[in-house]
């Protein structure tokens, strides 16, 4: 998980302008992609530029017990992620990649943005994706997008495990969410508890539709952190 982690240097981008990164991500992404498929080939490239150096510095100092030498693991993940893409263990080595890729710019978003209109920002990027998923406005350029392939390297701007998909934009989310609540260990252990269980209810919907809004989730534990903060801080005092 993510500790709390800042430099001085990135004061002076705080703005509370950038709350707004998440949800227009979403619109950004899958505007783009819809407007011009081949985007989605760019996109994946990008993906695979930037996702190992941002799990590299999660591995050496974002995360707990983070080490310098820890970031050298990207390197294995990779290669089992570019030699083995349809297996098992391939989409694992990817999905761990991507995951550690996602707490870097969550850590930076972070660091800019001030808390209260982040927490806002997930909000809005949960309500964004949950209007593009039920006016069937996500699942075609999303689609495009996690087929989009770097030539034969590894897909890291998505995330395939089996025969389940994942946007990136669902991992960063979550990671947001564990770099912000990074300070307090009892509330971002609470919230990753929170995060899993509503996940996996939440997937009992796919006995009914094929995709949904994985960011939900994410958005309802933190809610949920939020009103239980509350309550005990009226409890206190």
């Amino acid at each position: 998980m993510p500790r709390p982690r800042r430099f001085a240097w990135l004061d002076a981008l705080s703005s509370p302008w950038w709350a707004l990164v998440p949800a227009l991500s979403i619109v950004f992404v899958i505007g783009v992609v819809a407007w011009e498929g081949e985007s989605a080939t760019v996109l994946s490239w990008l993906a695979l530029v930037a996702v190992p150096p941002f799990a590299a510095l999660a591995l050496g100092w974002l995360v707990h017990g983070a080490r310098p030498e820890w970031t050298a693991a990207i390197l294995p993940l990779f290669a089992l992620a570019w030699a083995s893409p349809d297996s098992l263990i391939g989409e694992a080595a990817a999905t761990a990649l991507t995951a550690l890729g996602c707490i870097g710019p969550g850590w930076l978003l972070v660091s800019v943005a001030p808390a209260s209109w982040l927490k806002l920002g997930i909000y809005a990027m949960a309500a964004v994706d949950t209007w593009f998923v039920a006016t069937d406005l996500l699942q075609g350029p999303n689609a495009v997008l996690t087929a989009a392939a770097p030539a034969e390297l590894p897909r890291l701007q998505a995330i395939h495990f089996g025969a389940a998909a994942m946007g990136f934009g669902d991992f960063f989310i979550a990671a947001t969410l564990g770099c912000l609540l990074a300070g307090s260990r009892s509330r971002r252990l609470q919230a990753a508890a929170l995060v899993a269980i509503l996940a996996l209810a939440f997937d009992l919907l796919f006995f009914a539709v094929d995709t949904l809004p994985a960011t939900v989730p994410v958005a309802l534990a933190l809610a949920l952190v939020e009103l239980d903060r509350r309550k005990q801080g009226v409890t206190h005092t």
